[in-house]
């Protein structure tokens, strides 16, 4: 169930995440957060430790869709040249 409370910011710019909403998401102390901005509306999304075992299976899903596409390491090689090459924006 979503939960609103109220904090404040220190002069130093930091934020107490009320205790009640760190239990509820399994927040401890050392967590890190992604933090974004349109402007107007703040929103911090927590940095959680990947699932390993959702990780290895991502990765051998990915290496099937690559044999399946006909891609090889050469071609991934060959883009990351490419890519190189043309620097950064």
């Amino acid at each position: 169930m979503p939960k609103m409370e109220f904090t404040s910011m220190s002069s130093r710019g930091q934020v107490v995440i009320p205790q009640d909403i760190r239990k509820q998401m399994g927040l401890e102390e050392g967590a890190k957060f992604m933090v974004f901005s349109d402007g107007d509306n703040l929103l911090m999304k927590p940095v959680l430790t990947p699932n390993m075992t959702a990780f290895k299976k991502l990765l051998r899903d990915s290496h099937e869709y690559a044999r399946r596409a006909g891609i090889k390491r050469s071609d991934i090689k060959k883009v990351i040249q490419r890519v190189r090459r043309a620097g950064s924006p």
